[in-house]
């Protein structure tokens, strides 16, 4: 049992894929039966680009060094607790400083703990990036079914992720913290404060959920305008949410099948959704991309972590925590701050000049310092109306 806390484990290694898979993989990438040419003009209009699979595809059967990759995985302070029944994976990182209070930092889809590190680390050691900031005890679980944590027995989960992550911190020692969450994180992260404003002091989403009523006569222009936008992306953009939430089986079989199936699914969203405004080109380095992919394949999660769409729980009340809401210009939508207002206590609404869906990896300084701020910010405020 390791000093984290009773019932809490250090999982070393963390990943040790046998040879025998990391030859299967490659063979799979190798004998990839791809798919004829269409005559189109402009590449990813009809979703994931040849040329950039294909050269991507090459990239992960020859060049790319999975075992080092791995090695630096296993490098980070891996534990595991069994909550409720599953099997928890989570990192932690302590904070450079005694007594620090703690963030638990969530993912979203096709992410895994492994877009937060960076994340992390900034706000566990501050002064590693010369930074004079407050540092924070970081705890970076990972979702149920994606990777390490083992998916829940029943469909729908008789104990939800954010009762699940509550009670994770608990078993951790910290009776209050904070939380941050992107994308499907987002709503984890505001289910978890609604549910224990009591532990939860406050919290810092990329994203959050529509109300469960509203009376349209009271819309603003801008709520309208949003509105329009949530339903043309929708159009343009939701088909892999709507096979997510109907047919998720369906897709399964295929993506856990071919890696280059699993690779074009996730490889149309890092691209889509990250800021490629104005002609920037795609920031995600392919070595990223890859691990991520190498992390779904080798732990054939990529199905289990389709689970939370058709899954999905019921919008949540109104949450009473302080919140910050960070958006970036190349993220999917950018409420208006009176749409936000409506599920939740805004303290902080702030829109970024760059980054887009994935900034714990495209922009982690300026996601680190934004987050360090509020919740620094927070503590002081408290404080000063203990007084």
């Amino acid at each position: 049992m390791d000093r984290a806390g009773k019932g809490v484990h250090r999982w070393t290694p963390l990943i040790d894929v046998p040879q025998a898979d990391l030859e299967d993989l490659i063979g799979r990438l190798n004998q990839t039966r791809w798919p004829r040419r269409w005559p189109l003009g402009e590449p990813w209009t009809a979703g994931t680009d040849f040329d950039e699979l294909r050269r991507l595809t090459e990239h992960w059967g020859s060049q790319y060094d999975w075992r080092r990759h791995e090695r630096e995985i296993n490098r980070l302070a891996s534990y595991w607790t069994i909550i409720a029944g599953q099997r928890i994976h989570f990192l932690r990182f302590d904070a450079e400083t005694p007594d620090a209070p703690a963030v638990v930092l969530t993912n979203g889809w096709p992410s895994t703990f492994f877009e937060l590190v960076e994340l992390a680390r900034r706000l566990a050691e501050p002064s590693r990036y010369g930074d004079t900031g407050m540092a924070f005890t970081v705890v970076v679980p990972s979702l149920p079914g994606f990777t390490f944590s083992d998916p829940a027995a029943s469909s729908p989960p008789t104990t939800p992720t954010h009762e699940l992550w509550h009670r994770l911190m608990i078993r951790l020692g910290f009776e209050t913290y904070f939380a941050h969450g992107g994308d499907l994180g987002s709503g984890i992260t505001s289910r978890l404060a609604a549910a224990h404003p009591e532990a939860v002091r406050a919290i810092h989403v990329m994203s959050l959920g529509a109300p469960r009523s509203f009376d349209e006569d009271s819309l603003t222009p801008a709520e309208r305008e949003h509105l329009a936008a949530g339903k043309a992306w929708l159009r343009t953009e939701g088909a892999y949410m709507h096979q997510h939430q109907t047919r998720p089986l369906t897709l399964a079989f295929g993506l856990s099948d071919s890696p280059v199936g699993l690779l074009s699914w996730i490889l149309e969203k890092y691209y889509q959704w990250s800021d490629r405004r104005a002609g920037t080109p795609f920031s995600l380095a392919d070595d990223f991309v890859l691990t991520q992919a190498s992390l779904y394949w080798f732990t054939n999660t990529i199905g289990t972590s389709l689970r939370p769409y058709y899954e999905a729980p019921p919008p949540y009340e109104f949450v009473p925590v302080p919140t910050a809401l960070a958006l970036f210009p190349a993220d999917l939508l950018k409420p208006p701050r009176e749409w936000a207002e409506r599920t939740h206590d805004i303290r902080r609404y702030t829109i970024f000049d760059s980054g887009g869906h994935f900034a714990p990896v495209e922009t982690a300084p300026t996601l680190a310092a934004d987050i360090r701020q509020f919740f620094a910010g927070e503590l002081v405020g408290a404080a000063a109306d203990q007084t």
